[in-house]
C-alpha cells in the first residue's frame, strides 16, 4: 500500500485528466491519485482500503461511503431533499437553469447570458469587461440548476451538471493559461459553492464515480491551492478562507483537511480583527462589500458550529459580527436601500429584509427585528443620529417610519480600491425618494474612462480646488446629536496647504445648514459641488439656488448665501443605480475664486427638502470669525421667528 501511494504522488496532482478517460468508469489515473489525497484510516472508509488495487470498485465504494454518511453537516440539508419539490426555485432559477442546459450562461449578470458553445469555452468573452469571464467561472448558475433540480426531480439538471463539471476541471488546469479561472476569489467561490452542490446531486444517479473522482480531486486542487493565496486586509482573504474551510469541513476525509481548516480559521479570527473598525464598519467603505464581508465571518462560523468546531472561534468574533449587522440599520436609507459610497449600487428597498431577520434570531435583537418587519414586530432603534467615528461615517434622520428625512455623510479614511476620494460627500434621502444620490461607481474593468470619472472628487458633493482629487485626510472635530438639532464638523485636508471644514446642522429634524470652509495657502478656484437625483431642475441665478422639480412628492433645494464674487454654474451630472448602467441628473456647482493671501473660503449653504412649498429662510453668519476658527454662530430667520445655533470649541 505504501508503494502504491508514493506511486501516486510521484504521478502528481496537478496534471490534467483526460475528459474523455474521465467520463468511463475505468480512469484508473484519477482514481489513484483521489485515493492517495485521502486518509483511508477514517471510520467508514475500510471497504475504499480494501478495493484501493481495484480502483473502478474502491471508486464506487467511496461513493457509497459519501452517500451513506451522516456524520458531517451542511447548511444544505440533503434530509430536506424529499419536502423540496415544488419549492425550492425561482422562476428566475428555471430560465437559468434551462439556459446552462443549452449552454447559455450567466456571467457578470449586469450583462445578457451567453451562450458559450456546444463545446463549452470556458474562456467566452462577449464583453471586453473582465468581470464577465470571472464571474462565469464562479458558475453561479450550477447553483440554480441544484436548486431546480430539487425542485423537479428531474435528472436532465443533474446529469449536464455532472457532464459539465467534468468539462470544466478537465480544461481548466490551474496553470498560465487559465488564470481567468483561477484567480484565488473565483477559487475561493467555487470552494463554498460546490459543497453546496455535492449536496444537492451527491443522491442523483448521475452523480457517477467519475463525476465524484473530477469534483474531489478539484477540491483538493482547490484547497491546496488557496493555502498559497492569502490576501489580507481584503476581502479576497476572507473569500479564500471560507472556501478552504468548507472543503476541508465538508471532506474530513482528505489527509490535508485539518491542516487547510486550522489554517482557515486562523485567517478569519486575524481579519475579523484587522478588516473591521471599532465602530463595525468593514474597512474599504462600501456598503455592498461590508454585507458581503458579514456573510464571509459568518458562514464559515455556522458550518463549524453545525459541526462542534465553533470552539475555534472566540467570543469577540460573534461580538464583532453583530456590530457589523448593526451598520445597515445605522446607514441605511429609509426605504432599506443605501448610500452609494465608493463601488457600491443602491439596491432595492427592503433588501437587508432577510438578513435583519436571520440576525435578530441569531442575536436575540428587537431592533433587528423592527427592520426586518417593516417595524410590524420588535422595536424601533433608540437614537436616530449615529457615528461611526473610525470609519467616517456619520447618519441623521427624522425618524424611522419609510418616509423619514434621512442624510448619511462620508469623510473617512482611504478603503483602498473600492473606496473613492470623496470625503465631505453625502446623500440625501426624504419623502420615500433619494433626492441627493452618490454617483456611485458605473463599472469596474472594461471601461477605465467611466470608471475613472465617476471616481472624480469634483462629481461628488463636496468641496475641490481647481477640480482635483482630494486625498484621505479624515478629522472629526464635533459630534454632537440633540433632540432639536443635530450638528457634526469634519475636516479633510485632501490638497497640500488646503483643508476643507465641513460643519453640518440637521435643525428641527426638517432641513439642513451646511457651512463650508476652505482655508490655507493654496489658491485658484474653490468649488462647492452638488448633484440631485435625475429629473428636472429649475436654476435660480439671481438668489444662488437650484430645486427639483418633481410633480408630485417631495423635492429638495440648495441655497447657498450671496457673497462677492461667487457664481453659481451647471456641471455635468451622471449617475448609476446599476452596474454598466447610467444616466444624466442636474449638477451644479458654487465658485469662488481664492488668492494665496486670502485667510479663506466660506460657504453658507441650506439644503431644504420639502413636499409642497419651500419654507421661508434666512441664515447668516454671526460677526466674522475666520474660517477654520472653533466658533461659529448662525443666525436663521423662519417664518418671521429667529433663531441661533453654532458652536464656540470642539470639545465633545
Amino acid at each position: 500500500m505504501l508503494v502504491l501511494v508514493n506511486l501516486f504522488f510521484e504521478i502528481g496532482f496537478a496534471q490534467p485528466i483526460d475528459k474523455f478517460k474521465i467520463q468511463k468508469e475505468g480512469d484508473h489515473q484519477g482514481i489513484e491519485i483521489l485515493l492517495s489525497r485521502l486518509n483511508l484510516n477514517e471510520d467508514g472508509l475500510a471497504p475504499v482500503k480494501q478495493s484501493v488495487h481495484d480502483p473502478e470498485k474502491a471508486a464506487e465504494e467511496l461513493l457509497t461511503y459519501y452517500r451513506l454518511r451522516s456524520s458531517i453537516k451542511h447548511p444544505i440539508d440533503r434530509d430536506l431533499k424529499a419536502d423540496s419539490p415544488g419549492n425550492s426555485a425561482t422562476e428566475k432559477d428555471i430560465e437559468i437553469a434551462n439556459d446552462a442546459l443549452k449552454h447559455v450562461f450567466v456571467g457578470q449578470p449586469a450583462y445578457p447570458s451567453h451562450f458559450c458553445g456546444e463545446d463549452i469555452d470556458w474562456d467566452s468573452r462577449p464583453v471586453p469587461d473582465n468581470e464577465w469571464v470571472w464571474q462565469l467561472n464562479r458558475m453561479s448558475f450550477w447553483e440554480s440548476m441544484g436548486r431546480v433540480y430539487w425542485h423537479t426531480g428531474d435528472e436532465k439538471y443533474a446529469k449536464e451538471w455532472g457532464e459539465q463539471l467534468v468539462d470544466w476541471t478537465c480544461k481548466n488546469p490551474n496553470d498560465n493559461d487559465h488564470q481567468y479561472a483561477w484567480r484565488s476569489i473565483e477559487a475561493g467561490i467555487r470552494g463554498y459553492r460546490w459543497t453546496g452542490l455535492f449536496q444537492r446531486f451527491i443522491d442523483s444517479p448521475s452523480f457517477t464515480p467519475a463525476v465524484m473522482v473530477a469534483f474531489l480531486n478539484s477540491c483538493y486542487d482547490h484547497a491546496e491551492y488557496l493555502m498559497t493565496k492569502y490576501h489580507t486586509r481584503s476581502n479576497w482573504g476572507l473569500m479564500e478562507a471560507e472556501g478552504m474551510a468548507f472543503i476541508a469541513i465538508t471532506f474530513p476525509e482528505f489527509r490535508e483537511a485539518e491542516t487547510w481548516r486550522d489554517e482557515a480559521f486562523r485567517r478569519l479570527n486575524s481579519e475579523i480583527k484587522i478588516q473591521v473598525y471599532p465602530d463595525g464598519h468593514q474597512r474599504e467603505l462600501a456598503i455592498g462589500y461590508h454585507v458581503g464581508c458579514i456573510r464571509w465571518f459568518q458562514r464559515t462560523y455556522d458550518l463549524a458550529k453545525m459541526n462542534g468546531l465553533n470552539d475555534a472561534f472566540p467570543k469577540s468574533y460573534l461580538e464583532t459580527i453583530e456590530k457589523m449587522c448593526e451598520i445597515p440599520m445605522k446607514l441605511g436609507m429609509p426605504d432599506g436601500t443605501n448610500a452609494q459610497f465608493g463601488d457600491s449600487w443602491a439596491g432595492t428597498p427592503g433588501q437587508y429584509n432577510e438578513h435583519f431577520l436571520s440576525w435578530a434570531e441569531m442575536f436575540n435583537r428587537d431592533d433587528f427585528l423592527y427592520m426586518a418587519t417593516n417595524g410590524q414586530k420588535g422595536l424601533k432603534p433608540k437614537s436616530t443620529a449615529f457615528a461611526l467615528k473610525e470609519s467616517g461615517l456619520y447618519s441623521m434622520r427624522s425618524d424611522w417610519e419609510n418616509d423619514a428625512i434621512c442624510l448619511v455623510l462620508k469623510c473617512g479614511p482611504d478603503g483602498g480600491y473600492h473606496c473613492q476620494p470623496d470625503n465631505g460627500t453625502f446623500e440625501l434621502f426624504a419623502g420615500g425618494r433619494n433626492l441627493m444620490p452618490d454617483a456611485g461607481s458605473y463599472i469596474y474593468h472594461g471601461d477605465p474612462e467611466n470608471r475613472a470619472w465617476f471616481r472624480q472628487t469634483k462629481v461628488h458633493q463636496t468641496l475641490t480646488l481647481n477640480g482635483e482629487n482630494t486625498k484621505y485626510a479624515p478629522n472629526l472635530l464635533l459630534w454632537k446629536p440633540g433632540k432639536e438639532l443635530d450638528i457634526l464638523v469634519v475636516e479633510n485636508a485632501g490638497n497640500n496647504n488646503f483643508t476643507h471644514r465641513r460643519s453640518l446642522f440637521f435643525i428641527k429634524k426638517r432641513y439642513f445648514v451646511l457651512v463650508d470652509e476652505a482655508f490655507g495657502s493654496a489658491s485658484g478656484d474653490v468649488d462647492l459641488h452638488f448633484q440631485l437625483a435625475p429629473g428636472d431642475a429649475i436654476f435660480d441665478d439671481e438668489n444662488l439656488s437650484v430645486h427639483s422639480d418633481y410633480k408630485d412628492g417631495w423635492n429638495v433645494t440648495v441655497q447657498t448665501e450671496k457673497q462677492k464674487g461667487i457664481k453659481l454654474e451647471e456641471e455635468e451630472g451622471q449617475v448609476s443605480f446599476v452596474y454598466t448602467k447610467k444616466e444624466p441628473r442636474p449638477a451644479f456647482r458654487y465658485r469662488i475664486k481664492k488668492e494665496s493671501e486670502n485667510r479663506g473660503i466660506r460657504f453658507v449653504t441650506l439644503v431644504v427638502p420639502f413636499e409642497n412649498e419651500k419654507p421661508n429662510l434666512k441664515i447668516k453668519v454671526v460677526g466674522d470669525p475666520q474660517p477654520g476658527s472653533s466658533n461659529l454662530q448662525l443666525e436663521i430667520q423662519e417664518n418671521g421667528e429667529t433663531k441661533y445655533i453654532g458652536y464656540s470649541c470642539f470639545a465633545q
